[in-house]
């Protein structure tokens, strides 16, 4: 019977202990939000603050007062279905020559010496050394149909015509894709680097020729690499802006581009915020979709 008591009546000493053990969380927990807070409030001024700021202009209508007009406009609107249909069309484009030029590359680096390797990611680095406009108009300057491209071509017999090249859909791609193509790369190097080439050795070992190890083992351990740079490339594509104005020569309206002229030429900001809401809730939607489609890879695997 006092046995029972004991048990269930916790002693001084296991108070003071238990009083000890809540005082030393209370405070852990303090100082962990302190070191936090730099962070939250970094977040909060460049994220939650501006898009909050933007989710409200996007319901103020024309005369100053709440109103759904502008998401109304967008909806009615047959010209921002094809401005949203040209933005996806081109990330998507963008997307998928990136991975089909990145991919090789990284591969190609990953089996590089460490020494060798170094060397040639430097020519990865090279466009984040350059300003994008720079580089766009570098682009211009080749593809136009006065430029280098299509002189040399003409001087070498290859074509009778001058090609088209610039002031369109096939230059805007170009010049995003030699954009985007070290944000695919990089993330894929570092995930083709951390698969150990022990498998592969194993692999052939075990019989099997290099296409069938290749198929089998290392693509299949580069997929996070090529899905994580794959959204990346995805994502900023979205929101280009420069390259499809110089290179597009007006053919090719972007969703940042209309956000532009709705602040510029209109001053209306309530369509602007409004773009880029939908914008950002079709992005929400297509990596919530991505990841999902990723957990159900995984779980096949």
């Amino acid at each position: 019977m006092v046995d029972a008591l004991s048990m269930q009546a916790p002693s001084s000493a296991e108070l003071i202990n238990h009083a000890g053990l809540h005082r030393k969380s209370r405070v852990e927990t303090a100082m962990l939000f302190g070191l936090s807070l730099p962070g939250i409030v970094v977040i909060f001024v460049a994220l939650v603050l501006p898009v909050g700021l933007m989710m409200y202009l996007s319901f103020i209508g024309a005369d100053g007062s709440l109103s759904l007009e502008n998401y109304m406009r967008i909806w009615e609107s047959p010209i921002y279905g094809k401005v949203f249909g040209i933005t996806f069309t081109v990330a998507f484009a963008t997307t998928a020559i990136v991975v089909l030029v990145g991919y090789p590359l990284a591969y190609f680096l990953s089996q590089l010496s460490d020494r060798a390797s170094s060397i040639a990611m430097i020519g990865v680095l090279m466009p984040f050394w350059t300003a994008v406009l720079v580089r766009t108009y570098a682009w211009l300057i080749l593809l136009q149909d006065g430029g280098i491209i299509n002189d040399t071509l003409m001087h070498l017999g290859v074509i009778s015509e001058r090609l088209h090249l610039a002031n369109n859909l096939t230059g805007t791609l170009i010049g995003m894709s030699h954009v985007m193509l070290p944000f695919l790369v990089l993330p894929l190097y570092a995930s083709m680097k951390s698969i150990d080439p022990n498998l592969m050795s194993a692999a052939s070992n075990l019989g099997a020729r290099p296409s069938r190890a290749f198929w089998d083992i290392f693509f299949p351990l580069s997929m996070p690499g090529l899905l994580s740079g794959a959204l990346i490339v995805f994502v900023l594509c979205l929101g280009f802006y420069v390259t499809p104005a110089v290179l597009g020569g007006g053919r090719v309206i972007m969703i940042a581009m209309r956000i532009e002229a709705n602040v510029s030429i209109y001053s209306n900001w309530g369509a602007a915020s409004s773009l880029g809401m939908v914008l950002i809730a079709i992005t929400a939607v297509l990596l919530l979709v991505a990841y999902q489609i990723s957990k159900l890879g995984g779980g096949a695997k």
